[in-house]
């Protein structure tokens, strides 16, 4: 609708509603196609994922470019810190690489202060993106940044991603879209997982058969979509993925220039340990009932040591003397976590094995994945290559997308997914 469309009436209201609608139908319609930035970084903590995507309503959405960037050492570890429980304590310390006039005294004022480093060094990635890609700020609509979880807790009706939107669309120029989580748990929802509605949209391109996505990121989840029917998909976190097994490789390798166990070579070398996989298989999480999601709070280092410590004195210095092994139980573990849900899921709604794709770091775990192909026969385990979007890039395509659905006004929830009450918009703007 033009304003030369609009039909004069008796009463001023209408005239004003038309108005409204033919504005907010060409501001839609603006932004409905053309390149978004989508960034994510993880519970892994390795660094930030960022892609430029162009999306239409043709099915020919595709990345343009991408990029990543570790974390500086300092901010890493603030991140690491703050993302776990009583992790404060860690800080009241100066941070290695860190020059402060004044040291902040507080988890709160440590929370303010990575929130303006995090976004200083996002924009640092959008920057170089558009460098490498030639692409200029001006052609890109919106930025969608999930910004770093510090804190989740939907039980307590809250979830915290540390951000500052307003210092990123100051240094790139760019409009962002930030806090995706909150509108959902607004109307009960757990606020995660989110990329299920962008993995319907992606992936669902088979009407006859029953697909699984598997994202092996810090946290391993799962998003059901039977037979492309929207009001069937279901999507969880399952459990610990990366998470456990880079935090245990890094405290085994502390010199070592990996910050992950390649390929999973090294749990290879080593034997799952029984009494150990049963200790931590007896999480309650488990068992928990859908929807649910987790994170750092419950799966980290601490309570993997505290696991081992309940372990007899001969199950201890087993481990003791072989570190490996429980890089293996814990590979273990995710894949077996992994597949009693599918397993489970398969069987409520009556799936025939289809294709199994996964998505995140941990596609590029061989030993990982040949431990899910081996407990999942019947399906096709494939990455999310075949289907044209590398493993690395699938999360920060979700945001890049959610960023649009935001920017034009449709909804990003799955309330089948999250426990939502109905679908919401989700994210707030900061125009730049």
């Amino acid at each position: 609708m033009t304003h030369s469309e609009l039909t004069p009436s008796d009463s001023p209201l209408e005239d004003l509603a038309q108005l409204e609608s033919a504005l907010s139908e060409t501001l839609f319609d603006s932004f409905d196609s053309g390149y978004y930035i989508g960034m994510m970084s993880g519970t892994s903590l390795d660094g930030m994922d960022a892609v430029i995507c162009q999306f239409d309503d043709s099915g020919n959405d595709k990345i343009i470019a991408t990029h990543n960037k570790s974390f500086p050492e300092h901010l890493r570890d603030t991140l690491l810190a703050l993302c776990q429980p009583n992790g404060f304590t860690t800080l009241a310390h100066p941070v290695k690489n860190i020059i402060l006039e004044q040291q902040p005294q507080s988890e709160l004022e440590w929370f303010g202060w990575a929130s303006c480093e995090y976004a200083e060094f996002a924009s640092s990635v959008v920057n170089e993106l558009l460098e490498k890609s030639g692409i200029s700020a001006d052609e890109i609509l919106a930025i969608g940044c999930h910004g770093q979880t510090v804190r989740h807790r939907p039980n307590l009706g809250f979830s915290l991603q540390l951000v500052d939107p307003n210092i990123i669309a100051e240094r790139t120029g760019i409009s962002v879209v930030t806090d995706f989580r909150r509108r959902d748990m607004a109307v009960g929802g757990q606020g995660a997982p989110l990329a299920p509605a962008f993995h319907l949209a992606q992936f669902a391109t088979d009407a006859d058969k029953d697909q699984i996505i598997v994202n092996l990121g810090g946290i391993a989840n799962i998003t059901v979509l039977p037979s492309a029917q929207a009001d069937k998909v279901i999507g969880y976190d399952t459990g610990p993925a990366n998470l456990l097994l880079d935090a245990w490789y890094q405290s085994q390798h502390p010199d070592a220039d990996s910050l992950y166990d390649e390929e999973g070579k090294w749990a290879q070398s080593g034997s799952v340990n029984p009494a150990l996989l049963s200790q931590l298989m007896a999480h309650p999480y488990f068992t928990q009932a859908t929807p649910k999601s987790t994170g750092r709070e419950e799966f980290n280092l601490g309570w993997l040591v505290e696991q081992i410590e309940q372990l007899d004195a001969d199950t201890q210095q087993a481990i003791n003397a072989d570190a490996a092994s429980v890089q293996a139980t814990l590979t273990q573990l995710t894949a077996q976590t992994l597949c009693d849900a599918i397993e489970s899921e398969a069987k409520q709604l009556n799936l025939t094995a289809g294709d199994l794709i996964v998505c995140g770091g941990g596609a590029y775990n061989p030993n990982l994945l040949t431990q899910i192909a081996n407990l999942l026969p019947e399906w096709h385990v494939t990455t999310s290559q075949q289907f044209g979007i590398a493993p690395t890039w699938v999360e920060a395509m979700a945001f890049a997308w959610l960023a649009r659905q935001t920017i034009i006004g449709e909804t990003g929830n799955l309330p089948a997914v999250t426990g939502a009450t109905k679908p919401v918009i989700l994210g707030q703007v900061c125009f730049a």
